[in-house]
């Protein structure tokens, strides 16, 4: 019986850690180095672009970001009416540093596979982005509408669905988390079993895969951005309908108005 499978298995490691014990808890370091190294190159880009931004003729990094951003902003008012003006540059901050982070388990790094893998492919990170989407979303949504409103959202157009809203939004975190964490983990096992072929094939499938996952790297990082621009989206909407309906009609309305006394 051959033992290559046995084999094989014992040299891959996805999923391992290179970890630290602190304050009674553990801490997987290679993973929380290698966020602080994204965020690193995301606040660096943003600080050259700042530094070169002018209000005479842009420069290219000043043209890329303005012709984004606005095409973002563009798109978004198209499609689902106009939100918070911090939501598209969170969305793309979220954008960039995902798929900075996404990016890394393409770099080589030797023999350590622990020196530069994606962060993305750690659960915690994934939760903790998750997270603060969701959560940042219910303050808004709560500031938007009060919490009068906010707690009456869930209850309508029938009280019956309380518990399938309630639901819902208990597992938004989960999906948006699990979603980018398992195409990012499975993208490294791919990578591991690749570089367990012999070296005069590795090169065909390894090429041809990073090429893939590149796809994917940007692909998870832009639905991310999305969902988010579309939760924070959803937070707004009642309280927008509920201002027009209000206050909106009345001087939007261009129907024919009765005479009124004064006028004979």
């Amino acid at each position: 019986m051959s033992t290559a499978v046995p084999v094989a298995s014992g040299e891959i490691e996805i999923g391992h850690h290179e970890t630290v014990d602190a304050f009674g808890l553990t801490f997987n370091a290679d993973t929380i180095w290698t966020t602080l190294l994204a965020g690193a190159i995301v606040v660096g880009l943003g600080l050259v672009v700042r530094s070169r931004a002018t209000s005479g003729v842009p420069g290219k990094l000043q043209l890329i970001w303005e012709t984004l951003v606005d095409t973002v902003n563009r798109q978004v008012e198209q499609n689902l009416g106009r939100v918070h003006p911090f939501v598209v540059p969170l969305a793309l901050g979220l954008f960039t540093f995902i798929l900075v982070a996404n990016w890394f388990e393409l770099i080589p790094s030797g023999e350590d596979p622990h020196l530069l893998p994606a962060p993305t492919a750690d659960v915690n990170l994934t939760y903790a982005l998750a997270l603060l989407v969701i959560v940042s979303m219910h303050v808004y949504s709560i500031r938007r509408r009060g919490v009068k409103k906010y707690v009456k959202s869930y209850f309508e157009p029938y009280a019956v669905l309380f518990p399938l809203k309630l639901i819902e939004e208990i597992v938004k975190p989960f999906t948006l988390a699990l979603r980018l964490f398992g195409n990012i983990f499975a993208g490294g096992i791919m990578l591991s079993l690749i570089g367990l072929m012999p070296l005069y094939v590795l090169w065909g499938p390894n090429i041809v895969w990073k090429a893939f996952d590149l796809f994917i790297g940007l692909i998870q990082a832009f639905i991310f951005a999305l969902l988010t621009i579309l939760y924070f989206a959803e937070a707004g909407e009642v309280h927008d309908e509920e201002h027009d309906s209000e206050g909106g009609d009345a001087a939007h309305d261009d129907r024919p108005q009765p005479a009124t006394a004064t006028a004979h």
